[in-house]
């Protein structure tokens, strides 16, 4: 019985819509950002005591936070072959095996970074509560997934070239690398060393031009709402349609009054 009343409250906290339960999933983008942020900072830095204590202390908590998921989770299995659970399983890995594995491993605690507006309800947290993401959740998206990329390719690099390629010396080398790289503008003043780093430069660039696109697409594109029609299962609407375009059926789509 106790435990039933546990695991409801954990499910209450993760998929809730009370102001409880969205701070809580508030407070955990929080302390992925404030994580996300050490290990950048810690990134160049010898593995001391202090900061492999720190890691472990950060992979308990984040190994609490996926377990308290798998165990609420619906459907185990397919939760456990998702893209953002591999990268938990991989972060949390580094993390507790850190004092035993290769620094050279430490790239891979950034992939936490997919999480960040990929789980916990957060967008539609974010579709209830702010207006402005209403209108421009397109747009805001498509910015953190190109972040989010930009911030992943950044650590690979730092970590594949760093000590080992002279023109990378900081993460701030790494970062205009990548952006510079991304963008396709290629100044040449940083290359990247061996067939390894050619080869990552090449996909920073294919997959940097298909976020841009994607996020052009967004800024450009004539606003429109979601809701999908019973009908036909259209998905996208004008804010003010009272009928579906596509079969014609009538559609009620919830307003939040005047904003």
């Amino acid at each position: 019985m106790a435990e039933s009343r546990l695991k409801r409250t954990i499910n209450n906290l993760y998929t809730g819509r009370s102001q409880r339960a969205t701070n809580f999933r508030y407070g955990l983008i929080a302390f992925d950002l404030a994580s996300i942020a050490f290990f950048v900072a810690t990134a160049p830095a010898f593995p001391t005591p202090f900061i492999l204590a720190a890691d472990f202390v950060i992979g308990l908590f984040i190994l609490a936070d996926f377990l308290a998921r798998l165990w609420i989770a619906p459907d185990k299995p397919r939760m456990l072959r998702q893209l953002y659970t591999v990268a938990d399983i991989l972060v949390i890995l580094t993390l507790l095996l850190a004092p035993f594995i290769s620094t050279s491993f430490a790239f891979l605690r950034v992939l936490r970074a997919l999480r960040l507006l990929h789980s916990y309800h957060v967008l539609r947290d974010l579709r209830e509560e702010t207006a402005f993401f209403r209108r421009n959740e397109e747009v805001i998206v498509a910015c953190v997934n190109l972040f989010v990329f930009i911030f992943l390719a950044t650590a690979l690099v730092f970590t594949l070239q760093y000590r080992r390629n002279p023109d990378i010396q900081s993460y701030v080398d790494a970062l205009y690398f990548t952006v510079t790289t991304l963008t396709t503008t290629g100044f040449g003043d940083i290359t990247m060393t061996g067939s390894g780093g050619r080869l990552l430069a090449v996909g920073i660039m294919l997959v940097g031009v298909a976020l841009f696109f994607r996020l052009a697409q967004a800024v450009f594109r004539p606003a429109k709402v979601r809701y999908t029609c019973p009908s036909c299962g259209l998905n996208r609407h004008e804010p003010d349609a009272v009928h579906c375009k596509h079969c014609g059926e009538t559609i009620k789509i919830p307003t939040h009054g005047v904003e």
